[in-house]
């Protein structure tokens, strides 16, 4: 009985042969039906009876070697004259050539091929569906001395180099240590034993050249490394270059190993702890005490709901919804919708609330301690929360904070749930263009949520938080949706109280909360919405206030958000005046805070470095933050010159306004300085005016009817408008007439009519603050503004000669009177 032996082990026996005698192996061939398959036993010589003459075939991924046997496919279009003339020849053999990394679809051109291939012997030829298949059996290298075609089917002259070489103690040394490397490597990658089998059929010891070719055919290195090896003609410079490359793909075999083994050890392990939680749920559940998921939700969401106080009808969709998700099966997509449908349920507080401090002594302390100057505005909310505790409750009033950036609109709301002892939440509106963030998505949608108004009520776990709508003049609208319309219902008193959210279907009552808003401008605020809210305006700082909010708030804070003692880096007041003066003027204190980071920032270098102290002041500050960006507003002056006062979203604004007369062949008026639409008619109207009532402020009747006039408002690169000019623009165009003056000091603002009335403006808090920075000592307002004037603080109006007109014959007089003759 005669026992099998495997390819490794028929191998292993040829390397412990130590004699010189040439070993022939021989295995059974394999019954594959074919009489043209490799047959049977014994050496085969591949050097004898090989034709000078050679059909050639390029192949592309990598070269063929001489001691191969593969199967091959080949696209049947471009290489079936080959075959068929192959056919035809009674060798069977086929060169083929590698070609390079290319396409195979893009063809090969004679230049291409490399100038060493191999001779195959073809068997089991089979044709179809456009393919050539045929298993190929490594002969012998050639080379190509010449060609006869050029072109598809690709012939050649061919020689074949001899691979006999001496056995040599140092090649028999290389061939061991080939076969010891092909021995590592064989355990590590199984799919190698088919190809090491098929060689054994014809491996002879003495001829160590297949060997070699062997090897590097079983490697998965790149073609022009393995082009490298079949261009090596002695044996033993060869098969020291597959002895790199095979160690080079055990390194490569052990490494997956390596890998595959840590992959499988996890998987173990993860499979193991899955089926041992597995039993022990299922262990638990028998001893009853576990409980399945489902179970486990819905009585977490049950407790959830007994520490709720909910309305009857919010109880009964509860009730209802749990005993849907107690029949269906977790595995449906039905219950997943449910399940987060009852566990927003049962996160809105319903019936939750926290106790309100209704202490005005309270309140008034942390208004103060937050926050410096809007004396005005901290009796506003005093008088607001006076009225709740009057009544015992805070309910029913929305607010609307409105101002420049900066000005501490949002740090209000913040100090306003402080003073009630009620918790706080912010969410920004602006640009915002879907309802379904203020409504809630309907349930039918994948990934539906309630709207922001329910989340809020859940991160806060009460009903009557303060809620601060951001930003409300700048919200969008889209075919998605207006926001603005969805928040009607959310800011009315009289329906917020059964607001609808889409996804939970049911009334929320959402009359306790504090709303309070912030915006830049109301003029884009809808007016149905602006009318549901009680306006509190936050007009800008003045020094003194800026000054005061730095020393106590800013610097101190920025001091300690960077971990600086206040002993480290000190500031003086007269470098935080130039600091507001010359480069933050803005209305708030954002910019202001800015500077002083920056301050901060350059301090703390200098702390690095070798300083122990850091003193910044007006001498040294420019050191810190280069050169003001705002030099000293010089008030304009003399004749045809008049000061206006103007408003814009960052605060008030000086506003000089020329004119001068151009020529005297006509009537004409030209403007500008980039005037807008409304200061355009101001200027019309002005012109108009001043032209009907010449004779009787002392002009000459026909001097406005004679001259072209010309009106400008310096800084013409910023665009200017509003109705507030009509008095400036007039007052200017009577000055230039007269060949008056108008003394630099005084500054106004007001709408004036074709009849000379002075209408009303707004904006009167920040005007008076831009007047009083530039130097002006006197103002002339419209007589509507009086109640305005009275409503400011004094120390805004403090210094100022405040002077009111109700039509320009007082204006003029305020202007004139002291100079006629």
């Amino acid at each position: 009985m005669q026992v099998a032996r495997s390819p490794a082990e028929t191998i292993f026996e040829m390397a412990s042969n130590k004699s010189d005698e040439p070993l022939i192996v021989e295995t059974e061939p394999e019954d594959t039906g074919n009489d043209q398959s490799s047959s049977g036993t014994g050496l085969i010589l591949p050097d004898q009876n090989l034709p000078g003459k050679l059909l050639l075939l390029p192949i592309f991924e990598r070269p063929f070697f001489p001691a191969q046997v593969q199967p091959l496919v080949i696209d049947e279009d471009p290489w079936e004259e080959t075959f068929t003339r192959l056919a035809k020849m009674d060798h069977h053999l086929l060169g083929l050539c590698y070609a390079g990394d290319q396409d195979e679809q893009a063809g090969a051109s004679p230049g291409d091929f490399a100038d060493i291939g191999c001779a195959v012997r073809l068997h089991n030829v089979v044709r179809g569906n456009g393919k050539i298949q045929f298993i190929a059996q490594g002969m012998q290298r050639f080379r190509i001395d010449g060609w006869l075609s050029r072109s598809a089917p690709f012939a050649a002259e061919v020689s074949y180099p001899s691979e006999r070489a001496r056995n040599t103690p140092e090649i028999k040394a290389y061939a061991m240590a080939l076969i010891q490397a092909i021995k590592e490597l064989i355990p590590l990658n199984p799919l190698y034993n088919e190809e090491l089998k098929n060689f054994l059929n014809h491996f002879n010891l003495n001829d160590p050249s297949p060997l070699a070719d062997f090897a590097a055919a079983i490697t998965t290195a790149p073609g022009p490394e393995l082009q490298q090896i079949l261009d090596t003609i002695p044996v033993q410079k060869r098969m020291e270059r597959v002895l790199v490359l095979l160690h080079k793909e055990l390194e490569v075999a052990r490494l997956q190993a390596e890998i595959r083994s840590e992959v499988e050890q996890k998987m173990s392990r993860h499979q193991r702890e899955f089926f041992l939680r597995e039993e022990l749920k299922i262990i638990q559940r028998e001893l009853g005490i576990a409980k399945d998921d489902r179970t486990a939700d819905i009585d977490e969401f049950r407790k959830r709901m007994e520490s709720r106080n909910p309305p009857s009808h919010v109880q009964k969709r509860f009730d209802e919804e749990i005993i849907k998700m107690s029949i269906l099966e977790t595995g449906s997509p039905e219950y997943g919708v449910t399940r987060n449908y009852v566990d927003w349920l049962s996160a809105v507080p319903w019936g939750n609330y926290s106790k309100d401090k209704l202490s005005l002594r309270h309140a008034r302390t942390i208004l103060n301690r937050d926050h410096a100057g809007l004396e005005d505005i901290k009796e506003r909310i005093l008088e607001f929360l006076a009225m709740g505790s009057f009544r015992g409750e805070i309910s029913g009033s929305i607010l609307l904070f409105v101002g420049p950036p900066g000005v501490g609109k949002t740090s209000i709301g913040k100090s306003i749930a402080e003073c009630l002892g009620r918790k706080f939440y912010r969410f920004s509106v602006g640009g915002m263009r879907d309802e379904a963030e203020i409504k809630g998505h309907r349930r039918t949608y994948i990934g539906a949520m309630p709207g922001k108004l329910v989340q809020a009520l859940k991160d806060v776990d009460v009903s009557n938080p303060v809620i601060m709508l951001d930003e409300v003049d700048k919200m969008g609208s889209s075919f998605q949706g207006d926001p603005a319309s969805a928040m009607l219902e959310v800011l009315d008193p009289e329906q917020n109280s059964e607001f609808l959210d889409h996804y939970l279907d049911l009334r929320v009552d959402l009359s306790k909360v504090l709303f309070v808003c912030t915006a830049n401008q109301l003029d884009t605020i809808p007016r149905p919405l602006l009318d549901r809210m009680d306006v509190i305006r936050l007009g800008g700082y003045i020094a003194s206030e800026k000054l005061e909010i730095a020393r106590q708030h800013l610097w101190p804070r920025l001091l300690e958000r960077n971990k600086v003692k206040p002993g480290q880096v000190k500031i003086s007041d007269s470098a935080i005046k130039i600091l507001i003066e010359g480069y933050a003027r803005e209305a708030g204190v954002r910019g202001l805070e800015k500077l002083l980071h920056r301050v901060l920032r350059k301090s703390i270098v200098k702390l690095l470095g070798k300083a122990t102290t850091v003193s910044v002041s007006n001498r040294n500050l420019v050191d810190f933050v280069g050169e003001p960006p705002f030099r000293v507003e010089k008030q304009l002056g003399g004749i045809g010159v008049i000061t206006g006062l103007a408003w814009t979203a960052m605060g008030g604004a000086t506003l000089p306004i020329e004119a001068t007369a151009v020529h005297s062949r006509e009537r004409g008026l030209q403007l500008t300085g980039q005037l807008g639409k409304v200061m355009n008619e101001s200027a019309q109207i002005a012109h108009s005016f001043v032209t009907t009532n010449s004779a009787r402020y002392g002009v000459r009747d026909d001097w406005f009817m004679q001259r072209s006039l010309h009106m400008h408002v310096p800084e013409g690169a910023t665009p200017k408008d509003g109705p507030s000019a009509g008095i400036s623009m007039t007052s200017a165009l009577l000055s230039l007439a007269l060949r008056k003056p108008v003394r630099k000091s005084l500054a106004m603002t007001g709408e004036i009519t074709l009849t000379g009335e002075v209408l009303p403006v707004g904006g009167i808090r920040e005007k008076l603050i831009a007047a009083r920075r530039i130097g002006v000592k006197a103002v002339i307002l419209p007589e509507g503004n009086r109640r305005d004037v009275a409503e400011l603080p004094k120390h805004i109006v403090a210094g100022l000669t405040v002077q009111h007109a109700s039509h320009y014959d007082e204006v003029f007089e305020i202007l004139f009177a002291s100079k006629r003759k």
